[in-house]
């Protein structure tokens, strides 16, 4: 019977993983990830100018390019929706900068037997002050939004089928991380927490949010939220 579990997993999950400019990470990335047991891996090229496509395709992953960069919300926007369309029955969020813990898949995936959403809450040892504190920001203004307190910029997530049909993307940036829990709350769904381990190295810590881009998501949510 554990045998059979862990074959369903397996099977059923497709990792969706933006990149952009990653040609420098993607392949390893892609490399431990197939170690780990998982080969259905949709690379959403955010419009790179480098090998990312291109590296992605020779390692075996599905690559969709989007012809200009357009953000991590519609990178995400475009992963998902392809993950749909491939029929997958869960799907992973995974970061190409070699940021997140291929192990973690597991317990993610693991988490969904109980709910729909699973979000991988990073270990606080090794992130830089600053990313904390924004982070911890970024935490609260989501829970304003939300009602729900969690690491809500975490890019590492699961989602069962439900919540990959309740959940549609509407931002184009960064805001998406907070959305999505927003958008959690909204229908009802499930959400787990999951410890995961974080790599930060010299490169990861030079990408991702910004003072300027937190105040964009919140002004982005505010958007949302007015429109709506």
């Amino acid at each position: 019977r554990a045998v059979h579990t862990t074959r369903r997993i397996e099977m059923d999950v497709w990792i969706v993983m933006p990149a952009y400019n990653e040609e420098r990470t993607i392949g390893g990335v892609l490399d431990a990830l197939r170690r780990e047991g998982y080969s259905k891996v949709i690379v959403v090229d955010d419009g790179s100018r480098d090998r990312t496509a291109e590296i992605a395709r020779s390692k075996g992953a599905l690559a969709v390019n989007h012809p200009k960069n357009m953000g991590l919300g519609a990178a995400l926007r475009s992963g998902l929706r392809v993950a749909r369309e491939q029929g997958a029955d869960r799907a992973v969020t995974f970061d190409a900068d070699g940021q997140h813990d291929p192990k973690a898949v597991r317990k993610l995936l693991e988490a969904l037997d109980g709910g729909d959403l699973a979000i991988g809450v990073r270990q606080h040892f090794g992130i830089p002050l600053h990313k904390r504190l924004g982070n911890f920001a970024l935490n609260l203004i989501t829970y304003l939004f939300s009602g729900i307190l969690t690491d809500s910029q975490s890019g590492s997530r699961a989602f069962n089928r439900r919540a990959l049909e309740a959940i549609r993307i509407r931002s184009d940036r960064y805001e998406v991380s907070s959305e999505i829990i927003i958008q959690a709350r909204k229908h009802g769904l499930r959400l787990r927490e999951v410890p995961v381990k974080c790599f930060y190295t010299k490169y990861s810590k030079a990408r991702g949010t910004t003072i300027a881009s937190g105040i964009r998501i919140f002004l982005g949510l505010l958007w949302q939220k007015v429109v709506r």
